[in-house]
């Protein structure tokens, strides 16, 4: 085991993992134009971004391809992980992340809502069980819970403003670090939460397909929701194989583009340098 991973650094940047909807692109079994393209930017893994940091990188989400994401990403080290939900394409890959105890000497902080932490100490059961949790290091992940909800808080030395968003009859957060914003999974934005996006240089919006759905939004939401926050940059992902990337892009507005694996975004400086960001009032 080394005991220092190798690793790119990604301090003020936000990496996508995956932009991909639950089945991922290409979809098992389809032939359709979007599936067999030799494009990468049509080869969807399952929705996770890393944000770097002041203090450390900030996984949001573990979805199940993120031992490869990662691999692919040349990011060896994440210092916490925070959930939007606790759906198994944004949770199951939540084992992979046994190594990063490892290279910490510490447990790997999970930043979560009640109901998440639930669903991983049932389905990662294991992780939690006294009789293995002293196992030599690497068999099981040691996790350690921060409980959150929708008020603002700190993590590696940045604040988070979490946003409270609709998934169909789920309630999910996004999240907003300084003027960069984040919200996968979701079908409606409250008013409160819209007032909670305002004067974002970048925006990353869920959008599944053009057609409508009941718990995401379509290409006609999304964009009607980016017309009324105006954010200088907007990214569309959690995209299925309807939205075809070339022929997608060249139908959307100014400003508005679709998000691909290993799509890196520079955050603010601001940020970096440990902005309190926007407090929402």
């Amino acid at each position: 085991m080394p005991k220092t991973p190798v690793s790119d650094s990604i301090t003020g940047q936000l990496v996508f993992l995956g932009t991909g909807t639950s089945h991922g692109v290409p979809m098992i079994g389809c032939g359709c134009a979007t599936c067999t393209s030799d494009n990468p930017k049509n080869h969807r893994t399952r929705c996770a971004v890393v944000v770097g940091l002041p203090e450390g990188n900030l996984l949001v989400d573990t979805p199940p391809e993120l031992r490869l994401q990662l691999v692919r990403e040349r990011i060896g080290l994440i210092h916490a992980v925070l959930y939007t939900h606790e759906h198994a394409d944004h949770l199951f890959g939540l084992d992979d992340a046994r190594i990063f105890p490892l290279y910490l000497g510490r447990e790997l902080p999970i930043y979560c809502e009640a109901n998440v932490e639930a669903v991983i100490r049932c389905s990662f059961g294991y992780a939690f069980d006294p009789a293995v949790r002293d196992y030599p290091a690497g068999g099981v992940p040691k996790l350690v819970f921060r409980r959150i909800d929708t008020r603002p808080f700190q993590v590696l030395g940045a604040r988070v403003i979490p946003v409270r968003l609709e998934h169909g009859r789920y309630q999910v957060l996004g999240f907003r670090w300084g003027n960069v914003a984040y919200c996968t999974d979701v079908k409606a934005i409250p008013p409160e939460s819209m007032a909670l996006l305002q004067d974002l240089d970048v925006l990353i919006l869920d959008c599944l397909r053009h057609e409508p759905h009941v718990t995401h939004m379509n290409m006609e939401e999304a964009l009607e929701t980016i017309r009324r926050l105006t954010p200088r940059r907007a990214l569309l992902t959690h995209m299925s194989h309807r939205l075809e990337h070339e022929a997608t892009s060249r139908t959307l507005p100014a400003g508005v583009e679709l998000a691909y694996d290993g799509l890196r975004v520079p955050l603010r400086s601001s940020l970096v340098e440990r902005a309190v960001g926007h407090d929402g009032a």
